[in-house]
């Protein structure tokens, strides 16, 4: 029988020797596995199937032979291991969690937990960080940049005049004395610690100022036993003495103070020294009812008496309210100065300066005439037709203590709009007591702005039930302000975003009670973005108009600003108290710069409302507030910018600790650009002013470190 010479070819490849690569699959990206005879196909390495050509088959066409299909799965031979199946494909979507093994789902727990301790170690960081920099910028501890609880024990105890060593061995110092001083030479006492750790000193002086002085002996033997793990228990204590400040024992024991003892606590209340440190204008606030409604001064000696009293306190000036409810109370366009042109002729028989408030909004309270204080007339008359003229909140309710700023541009108010209104009444008192400005009697005007005279919206009135720590309620729903929204959501293209939130709760909700102001909430959504912008937007519009026909007014006079220190919901990240309020300013943004950029258009000085310590150490775990942390962010953003920056507060008298915050935000210690505070007010009378033995002295002094000067022997 003929051979085919393809056959010959196809034979000599069957019957190679074993072990040897074809040369036909030498191309291949695969290794050859070891031929087996009379196979249609060969599986490589990989799993591929490899077709190959079998013997040929009669009557198989023109060529006498054809090529078999490829086998997927080539038969087994004996001995060789069988190929391992193909991966399957991973189930994804719902058919992934559907059938989700328990343990995957504890493998998901752990994750979340894990994330969760993340969230809280960031957190305790957080709180760790701010302590140590307090602790280095106020009381000058020399902290490592990574300090831990030991750094702080340590510095504590070198603080308290004790040793420690590199290993942690603390002992007391050889050359400290087991025992104070006595009582008369207790200034020995206060320094142990340095000049520069005041935190400390304050700390020391709670024994001396709140127990009586037949006690203060025994109360500082306990020095003895003080230990760094016993500091905790002096700043408890410190805080419960503070409170004791005020009771009626503590004032009678005030009253029978001798020279010795005021001299004492001088050196307490003010331990730094602030000689030769900048001059300080102090101004002090007249009562709001000398003033009726009829424009008349109700007791001009009693005012003199008043305006003495604060001369021999060294002040250099008052604050005096003009109100225009009073001023501009029955007419339009009539306006009656008579009582304010007595008061400021009594003043100027004393030579004091007046810093002037024109108020335009309504007071609530009732001062000591028996005045309450509200709009003109005429507004509350032409507020009978037309309520929209107030702010309103969501549920429709009026707030009447100042004007909408919707009506800014709106002529609805006998002709005028609400900015002419405010230009009218700012010219009458420009022509009115022009020769005082010329003659300095006049030093600066505070402009209202808002509610209270602030620069914010009425989000938290007391007449609506507001209480603290409420987070208040937008005031953007009546028709002029409606209107604006809905052409601002127009010109956006979404107009559904033309109302105000519907999840942003009530006036005494709490954040995490919203959905609006919660963690994640609307407030940063898309549209949450747009209605803040919008509702901070409208504040600032407000501002500008206001401030621009004031500088037409007034003509070079310093005009004031008041900011409001909304310092509740601080530490929270929408910061819902300052939303509602006006100021955009949650954790991801900083809503004052672009507010203190329009200010500095202006050349104005801001003003800064200044609380007490009593507000951080009692309310701050209930409220998440950080007055602190607020004051710091304002001033900074106001420095930042240019403007010169005032500062506001009441002063109790028994409070020492609130004596040196203020001085320390006045004159700050540490700041390398020497900012300093342009003047001081207090805004309200502080308690027992008018008894001058209870007070006298210490207020005598805070004037003295405010003006730069030392206090004299005998002098508090």
């Amino acid at each position: 029988m003929r051979v085919a010479p393809f056959d010959l070819l196809l034979t000599a490849v069957i019957e190679r020797p074993r072990g040897k690569m074809d040369p036909l699959r030498s191309r291949s990206n695969c290794s050859w596995k070891e031929p087996t005879p009379r196979r249609s196909a060969a599986a490589c390495g990989c799993g591929h199937a490899v077709a190959r050509r079998s013997r040929p088959q009669i009557g198989a066409g023109a060529g006498g032979w054809k090529r078999p299909r490829a086998m997927k799965h080539p038969p087994q031979r004996d001995g060789e291991p069988s190929p391992s199946p193909p991966p399957q494909r991973r189930p994804r979507g719902f058919a992934s969690t559907a059938g989700g093994s328990p343990r995957r789902r504890g493998e998901r727990e752990r994750e979340r937990e894990k994330e969760r301790t993340k969230l809280r170690e960031r957190h305790r960081r957080a709180i760790t960080s701010r302590m140590l920099a307090g602790l280095r910028q106020h009381g000058n501890f020399p902290l490592p940049a990574r300090a831990d609880m030991n750094d702080v024990l340590a510095a504590l105890a070198r603080a308290a005049g004790w040793t420690v060593q590199p290993d942690g061995t603390t002992f007391r110092s050889s050359n400290q004395p087991l025992l104070p001083p006595p009582p008369p030479q207790l200034h020995g006492v206060f320094q142990v610690a340095s000049v520069e750790t005041p935190a400390l000193i304050n700390t020391l002086s709670s024994y001396v100022i709140g127990t009586p002085l037949d006690s203060q002996a025994s109360a500082l033997q306990t020095d003895d036993s003080l230990s760094p793990s016993s500091l905790d228990s002096v700043v408890a204590d410190r805080s419960i003495k503070t409170e004791n400040y005020g009771n009626s024992s503590s004032v009678s024991s005030l009253n029978c103070m001798d020279n010795d003892q005021q001299l004492m606590r001088s050196a307490v209340l003010f331990p730094g020294d602030y000689t030769k440190t900048p001059y300080i204008p102090v101004y002090a606030s007249l009562p709001m009812g000398i003033i009726n409604s009829h424009c008349q001064l109700v007791d001009p000696e009693s005012v003199r008496a008043e305006l003495r009293h604060l001369k021999s306190l060294n002040v250099d000036g008052v604050v005096v309210d003009c109100w225009w409810g009073i001023v501009e109370a029955w007419t339009p366009r009539k306006y009656e100065w008579s009582g304010y042109r007595d008061l400021f002729g009594i003043i100027k028989e004393f030579k004091l300066k007046v810093q002037v408030v024109l108020s335009f909004h309504g007071s609530g309270e009732i001062g000591s005439g028996d005045v309450l204080i509200s709009l003109p007339k005429w507004i509350m008359e032409i507020a009978k037709e037309n309520q929209d003229i107030f702010f309103t909140d969501r549920e429709g309710r009026r707030n009447t203590e100042c004007l909408s700023w919707g009506i800014d541009k709106e002529r609805v108010l006998r002709g005028r709009t609400g900015i002419e209104v405010y230009f009218d009444f700012m010219r009458s008192f420009h022509m009115e007591f022009r020769n005082l400005s010329e003659e300095g009697l006049v030093s600066s005007i505070e402009i209202g702005l808002g509610a209270s005279g602030e620069l914010r919206y009425p989000s938290c009135p007391d007449t609506m039930g507001w209480k603290y720590p409420g987070i208040g309620e937008f005031q953007c729903y009546d028709r002029y302000m409606q209107k604006h929204l809905r052409q601002s959501a127009l010109s956006r293209g979404h107009l559904f975003w033309a109302r105000g939130p519907d999840n942003a709760g009530y006036y005494n909700s709490r954040p995490h009670e919203t959905g609006f102001f919660c963690d994640g909430g609307d407030y940063d959504s898309y549209y949450g973005r747009f209605f803040l912008n919008w509702y901070s937007g409208v504040l600032m519009d407000h501002v500008d108009h206001v401030l621009s026909l004031a500088s037409l007014a007034f003509d070079g006079a310093e005009i004031v600003v008041k900011v409001p220190s909304i310092y509740w919901w601080y530490r929270t990240a929408s910061h819902a108290a300052e939303l509602t309020a006006g100021f955009y300013n949650p954790t991801n943004r900083d809503g004052y710069s672009p507010v203190f950029r329009m200010l500095k258009k202006h050349s104005v000085i801001l003003k800064l409302v200044c609380y007490g310590p009593e507000f951080t150490i009692q309310e701050n775990d209930e409220a998440f507030a950080d007055p602190e942390g607020l004051t710091w962010q304002v001033m900074n953003a106001a420095w930042d910018h240019g403007l010169s920056l005032c500062v506001e507060s009441a002063l109790p008298c028994h409070n020492g600790e609130m004596y040196s915050q203020i001085l320390d935000t006045a004159k700050p210690r540490n700041d390398p650009d020497r900012h300093h505070a342009a003047f001081f007010a207090y805004r309200q009378q502080p308690p027992f002013l008018l008894q001058r033995e209870v007070c006298f002295s210490e207020l005598c002094t805070f004037v003295k470190c405010m003006h730069g000067e030392a206090p004299h022997n005998g002098e508090g």
